[in-house]
């Protein structure tokens, strides 16, 4: 590797990774065992006090992870990650390290259904309470800040809907308050874009998706940016800034500086909660990642000409693809995500609701499955799946109506791709 700084590409094959030290594998290794042998007990203690860095227990740390956030970091330009077991159990962390409860965050309503849910339902046990704001309007976001407000969340490409999200003035909205803004990265990738660049603090994937992108391993990942002061914050985040009893008083804030938050994240909430990522599956996306610019362009590639396509046809009566000349994120688009507007988008069918069902089950090529990112084209219809249990107004509102079918648009040729959504309309 040269001595300049290595770009994306290079990055996504090498960043993190090195020959195995004890047997030289180019590989990383699927180090599969569940704990680690001490030098002595002085290292141990070391290890276990946070005094130095090392493997004490795969459900804390393993080599095959560490690589993978390695290389997450470095492609999101972080400083420090922590890969764990689906994208839910990384925003559980987020907000596990920055809430209290009786706290509040903001989040776009524009979301994946499960975040939804979770944020909704799962999140009350802990009494973190969430307010919703719209995600394609800004000013919403600041109408929302109560004093309770700790964080401001949303996706970077919002799920279902492809609406593509106007980070800046989010983040600066976020700044304001003095409050961490949290991305979600999943559907555009760091390869179309780079939220650090935009003003993000924390950065979450659902590595299941498209940083895997071969639909056969399950992870999530949160990045810390490393540009959030906890210590001189308005608010106090008491994992970062308050004496912590079970490392002898340490401020983890004050020792571990730019990368606080993803220490704080693995050794309070990963360390007790324990959702963390088996060897097995940080190798296979760890694998994935190589090839994730080469995927993502031709995602995108294909994604364009399809849309274009179903804009044309007859029984479509919208198309929703930032990629689009006619959508209204268009011009946000390219500032956001130069590179493109990414795989996944929605389309409203003149028939509705049973031409949405008909047709995510009619067709031959894609799949139905509740999935997205893979090296196949998927399908789906949110109303009658994925937003099954919300309420017909809140299904409106994520972009998951009655008549809208998703769409994830793999790598096969385009035309095989447009041929089977072809034979599939015509049968409505």
């Amino acid at each position: 590797m040269s001595e300049t700084e290595p770009k994306f590409a290079t990055l996504a094959v090498h960043a993190g990774a090195a020959p195995d030290a004890s047997t030289g594998a180019r590989a990383t290794p699927i180090y599969q065992t569940t704990s680690f042998v001490f030098n002595d007990t002085d290292h141990a203690a070391s290890l276990f006090g946070l005094e130095a860095f090392g493997n004490i227990y795969t459900r804390i740390t393993n080599p095959t992870q560490a690589v993978l956030e390695g290389r997450m970091a470095a492609l999101e330009g972080g400083t420090a990650a922590l890969a764990v077991a689906s994208g839910h159990a990384a925003q559980f962390l987020v907000f596990h390290t920055l809430l209290e409860p009786g706290d509040e965050f903001i989040a776009g309503r524009q979301l994946y259904g499960g975040s939804i849910n979770q944020f909704n339902h799962s999140f009350k046990k802990f009494n973190w309470n969430v307010v919703w704001a719209d995600s394609t309007d800004p000013q919403s976001f600041e109408k929302a800040i109560t004093p309770k407000t700790r964080a401001i969340f949303v996706e970077s490409i919002a799920n279902p809907g492809g609406v593509v999200v106007d980070l800046p003035a989010i983040a600066a909205i976020a700044k304001k308050a003095g409050v961490p803004f949290i991305v979600d990265n999943t559907l555009a990738t760091p390869y179309l874009c780079q939220p650090k660049q935009f003003g993000a603090d924390i950065i979450v994937h659902s590595m299941t998706k498209f940083i895997g992108g071969h639909g056969n391993s399950i992870g999530g990942v949160l990045v810390d940016a490393g540009t959030f002061d906890w210590l001189g914050a308005k608010h106090r985040y008491k994992t970062l800034v308050e004496p912590n009893a079970s490392y002898n008083g340490m401020v983890i804030g004050e020792t571990f500086g730019n990368f606080a938050f993803a220490i704080a994240a693995r050794v309070m909430g990963l360390r007790d909660l324990g959702p963390a990522i088996s060897p097995f599956n940080a190798f296979m996306i760890l694998t994935g990642a190589e090839t994730l610019p080469l995927r993502m362009a031709r995602h995108s590639e294909n994604a364009l000409a399809v849309a274009s396509w179903l804009e044309k046809h007859p029984k479509v009566a919208w198309v929703s693809y930032a990629g689009l000349p006619s959508s209204k994120y268009h011009e946000l688009a390219k500032k956001i995500c130069p590179k493109g507007a990414g795989a996944v988008f929605t389309f409203g069918l003149k028939g509705g609701y049973e031409a949405g069902v008909k047709l995510a089950s009619g067709l031959k090529l894609f799949s139905l499955l509740a999935n997205i990112g893979d090296t196949r084209s998927l399908v789906i219809h949110p109303a009658s799946t994925t937003h099954r249990q919300l309420t017909d107004e809140q299904r409106i509102a994520a972009g998951a109506g009655p008549d809208v079918v998703r769409l994830s648009i793999g790598i096969e040729d385009k035309d095989d791709i447009i041929g089977d959504l072809e034979r599939g309309l015509a049968r409505l």
